[in-house]
Formats: C-alpha cells, sequence, structure tokens
C-alpha cells in the first residue's frame, strides 16, 4: 500500500514551549524554525526532521515509571555517561529507576517527559 502521509513532527506539551524547545536544542543541536507564544519548532536546517513544542494549560507530567505516559522518544548518543552528564547539565533528571541495564538510560526532560539515550540504535 502506497503511503499517505509522511510523518511532518512531534509535538510535546509544555508549560513553557520556549524552555522545553532551548532544552531539545542543546540534546540534538537543531536550530529553531518557527516560534510564537504558545507553539515552537525546532529541527534540522532542512526541516526534515522536527519537534513542536505547544503550551497546555494545566500542564501535568507524566510519571516515571507509571501507566500515565503515553510515549517517549529516543536518542542514540556516542557515551551515555557523556550524555548524561551533559543533559543533566540542562536541566534533564536522571530517575532512580532504570531498566536499560547498560542498554540505555531513561531521563526526564525540564517538564517531566521521559526520554531514553541509548548507544543501541
Amino acid at each position: 500500500m502506497p503511503a499517505i502521509g509522511h510523518l511532518a513532527s512531534v509535538t510535546l506539551d509544555a508549560p513553557d514551549p520556549r524552555a522545553l524547545a532551548s532544552f531539545y536544542s542543546a540534546l540534538t543541536g537543531w536550530q529553531t524554525l518557527h516560534a510564537s507564544d504558545d507553539f515552537v519548532f525546532i529541527g534540522t536546517p532542512d526541516g526534515a526532521q522536527r519537534l513542536g513544542f505547544q503550551r497546555a494549560a494545566g500542564f501535568r507530567s507524566p510519571s516515571w515509571p507509571g501507566d500515565d505516559k503515553q510515549m517517549h522518544l529516543d536518542f542514540g548518543v556516542a557515551d551515555i555517561a557523556v550524555a548524561v552528564r551533559d543533559l543533566t547539565a540542562v536541566g534533564a533528571t536522571k530517575p532512580e529507576y532504570q531498566p536499560g541495564g547498560d542498554k540505555w538510560v531513561v531521563l526526564l526532560d525540564p517538564a517531566g517527559h521521559p526520554f531514553c539515550v541509548t548507544t543501541a540504535v
């Protein structure tokens, strides 16, 4: 079956879209493609990869570990320990519960969304 469409972006709810975009820009090295008070998009210069952040009134971060999370992002890194050090320096937190062994580490972004860093990609 031919594709009907393509994934244009993944958008995360946030209490402060600009702050969360800034965190993910530090993680990915991507630039801001669009910014307003309620929406920010970052991505590769050609726009082929994008992440969006939208203001959500009454935002509540998902719990980790918990059943209320709905998705998470995985990022490939060259060295997990270095990535964890650098990401916690710019606002991520490392929760106690870590199910990945030496294959991946779960972190929480500044808004509380879980994401993983891994060398297994």
